[in-house]
């Protein structure tokens, strides 16, 4: 039997579906990653674009180019951060999700921290933290 897991935004009206668990987990630092989010930093994992499964709401979801090749999904009515992908190149099959939206119990095996010269100045960085871009 193959693990899903659910997602949704804010209000309700984008739900989602992985049908694999997301991978390359991480706490971006990077001013975009901030300003998405409105937080410290933004938490994401990836999965194939194919096990991405959007069950409700598809018109719901608004695309921001938030770069030359990066294009960033949010929930039109309550603006919650959904995904992100890049348009062409290396990792264009795959779409990273915001972990914070995720429904379902999630633990991932390996986390890291990028971009970390760009952390927030009002933010503390904890000493335990690893992998500093």
């Amino acid at each position: 039997m193959t693990e899903s897991f659910q997602g949704s935004c804010l209000c309700g009206a984008v739900r989602y579906e992985t049908l694999t668990p997301p991978k390359a987990v991480s706490h971006c630092h990077c001013q975009q990653c901030r300003k998405s989010h409105g937080a410290a930093f933004a938490s994401y994992g990836s999965v194939p674009r194919s096990d991405l499964r959007i069950q409700a709401g598809a018109e719901n979801i608004t695309s921001f180019e938030s770069s030359e090749s990066v294009s960033r999904q949010f929930c039109a009515r309550c603006g919650s951060s959904l995904f992100w992908s890049r348009d062409h190149g290396d990792y264009s099959d795959w779409v990273s999700i915001a972990l914070g939206c995720l429904d379902s119990t999630f633990t991932p095996t390996k986390q890291k921290q990028t971009h970390l010269t760009s952390t927030a100045a009002w933010y503390a960085l904890d000493d335990r933290t690893e992998n500093p871009s």
